[in-house]
């Protein structure tokens, strides 16, 4: 499962969303976020599934890399429809089990959310797989700006979310050398009930989390020597700046949000 894990990682190439400014990216992504919400029918959301698979399209990558990055949240997304179906009320009885009962009223709501939950992962993954780490770092801090007139740390918050994100898949390539290491030792990490599981794992969570802060260590060591200070009076080696594809983009975006919301799908 832990291959599965594609946020974090950026695969280059040449596509209208790889070219895209990150700010507007961003601001894109949170806009269709917003507009998921709206959804209410399922023709609705067969418009919006049809509106994401041209942007996976769009993007020039394999179809498999955003599939793949739902399987980590299966057991949630699955969670998700079974709370819904079980004890959301309404409607027609499906199904009786004893006291328990599926409605068609909660089925239909658990369906609605589990497909929310999907679009939303692959769409958070297509912004991380057509955006560099640097870009985005820059893209970030650009949008926070605003907030250092009241303190905030904005390039500070920007390199901490980057270095987390572009963390995730060295930890997965550390967390699978630590597994394969401990099985050629005689570990078993699928025997025994929930609880014995749990506490086989142990061998393998300490080392990932020492392995994790020796990282962060170095990282910090290596930026101090390089004297990193902040965002206060750095320069940019590629200074954002928007283009009229952006500007489409955002306009594909306001037309779909504007038809959504005209329509009542």
């Amino acid at each position: 499962m832990m291959k599965d894990i594609t946020m974090g990682q950026y695969y280059p190439e040449k596509s209208i969303l790889h070219d895209l400014d990150p700010r507007m990216k961003i601001v894109l992504l949170f806009f269709y976020m917003i507009l998921i919400f709206f959804v209410k029918t399922f023709y609705g959301f067969l418009f919006i599934a049809i509106i994401t698979y041209l942007m996976i399209k769009g993007s020039h990558l394999p179809v498999r890399l955003f599939l793949k990055s739902l399987r980590p949240v299966l057991v949630i997304i699955s969670f998700t429809l079974f709370l819904h179906a079980f004890f959301t009320k309404g409607g027609e009885v499906l199904l009786a089990l004893g006291p328990v009962t599926v409605e068609s009223a909660g089925l239909v709501t658990g369906l609605f959310m589990t497909l929310r939950l999907m679009i939303l992962v692959i769409t958070t993954s297509l912004l991380t797989l057509t955006t560099s780490p640097i870009a985005l770092t820059d893209g970030i801090e650009y949008l926070l700006s605003p907030l250092k007139k009241v303190g905030v740390p904005a390039h500070e918050l920007a390199m901490m979310m980057t270095i987390s994100l572009r963390f995730i898949p060295i930890l997965i390539l550390e967390s699978d050398k630590i597994m394969k290491a401990q099985l050629a030792r005689g570990a078993d990490f699928n025997r025994g009930n929930v609880v014995e599981r749990a506490r086989n794992m142990v061998p393998l969570i300490v080392p990932l989390f020492v392995s994790a802060f020796r990282r962060a260590d170095e990282l910090a060591t290596a930026m101090e020597a390089r004297g990193y200070r902040g965002g206060e009076g750095r320069t940019r080696l590629n200074i954002l700046r928007l283009s009229p594809r952006d500007f489409h983009a955002l306009t594909f975006v306001a037309l779909v949000f504007v038809l959504v919301l005209a329509t009542g799908l």
